[in-house]
């Protein structure tokens, strides 16, 4: 596995010294936010998880190699290249075997951080069912990845867009364990809260390491999400992020987007249609999850071993 991994120098200094590690996607940067925003999103988010205490790896796939930690010039050749295809777990293969140039989901991060060892990973929001499921089978990898890969993911929820409901069915009936933080509801991305409650509610970082420590000392592999709200200040309104999400599901409907293009298409929507109020939100809740996961990859490293976790 060894000829496929290449770490930063970063965080190959960070496992020799046993600092945590804190993984980062990248498809958040080559599909999630227009450019330069989103290289400027990538290394303040890097940042506040250097000043936490912990070392931050933005994960993609460069020339064959799954890159763990990138260069400024890496973060800006994913934030400004055209072709970075979206890789989830059914790409990874393609993309290392072909050298092209990938930016990880949710998922394919979560397949190289526990490869790397790394056991918490920082996003924006989870995938999840998409609305009209029943008929068009759209279920992110996401959920699945999180059935049986050991990494606890720290995101603000899933977004409107999704079934929220169904989501956290599929999730329950997949033993995922969700956990609120700060609050009982489950956050919908762009807004606190989605009418949904979380299983459990951890608020400290020392709670969620128990917690997640446990699963896993248990023998239930698996990942954990960790729904961290957006911060009150730059949330916006349910019902104005409601109205203006149908208005986007009916235009990419319209448009006969699919797949992959769906996420991107109404993102980028949705920014038009709240004046660019929706890009300063995802921006402030990536930078908070950041925050949370530093504090949960310290937590952890204080807690005795875990089964499972030792780097390839």
């Amino acid at each position: 596995m060894q000829q496929f991994l290449l770490f930063s120098p970063e965080v190959a200094a960070a496992r020799a010294a046993g600092k945590p590690v804190v993984a980062l996607e990248s498809t958040i940067i080559s599909h999630g936010m227009p450019y330069p925003q989103n290289v400027t999103m990538a290394r303040e988010v890097e940042q506040v998880i250097r000043d936490a205490g912990a070392v931050p790896a933005t994960i993609a796939i460069i020339k064959g190699k799954i890159c763990i930690g990138l260069s400024n010039q890496q973060l800006e050749l994913l934030g400004t290249a055209p072709d970075a295809m979206k890789v989830s777990r059914r790409d990874l293969p393609f993309v290392v075997a072909t050298g092209r140039l990938g930016a990880t989901t949710v998922a394919a991060t979560m397949i190289c951080a526990a490869l790397a060892g790394v056991n918490v990973f920082v996003t924006g929001g989870i995938g999840g069912v998409h609305r009209g499921a029943a008929t068009s089978f759209d279920i992110s990898a996401d959920l699945q990845e999180l059935a049986h890969t050991s990494v606890a993911v720290v995101c603000a929820g899933v977004k409107s867009i999704l079934d929220i409901g169904l989501t956290l069915e599929y999730l329950e009936t997949h033993g995922v364990p969700v956990i609120s933080v700060g609050q009982a509801g489950f956050p919908a991305f762009f807004t606190r809260e989605s009418g949904f409650d979380a299983d459990f509610r951890c608020d400290s970082a020392l709670e969620q390491a128990g917690f997640i420590h446990a699963k896993w000392a248990l023998g239930l592999a698996g990942g954990v999400v960790v729904a961290n709200p957006v911060p009150a200040a730059f949330a916006m309104e349910k019902e104005e992020i409601d109205r203006i999400t149908s208005q986007a599901l009916f235009e990419a409907e319209q448009h006969g987007v699919t797949g992959k293009a769906v996420t991107p298409f109404l993102l980028g929507r949705i920014k038009e249609l709240t004046g660019g109020r929706s890009l300063a939100t995802n921006i402030a809740l990536v930078k908070h999850n950041a925050l949370v996961g530093a504090h949960l990859a310290l937590a952890l490293q204080q807690l005795p071993g875990l089964p499972g976790l030792t780097p390839l």
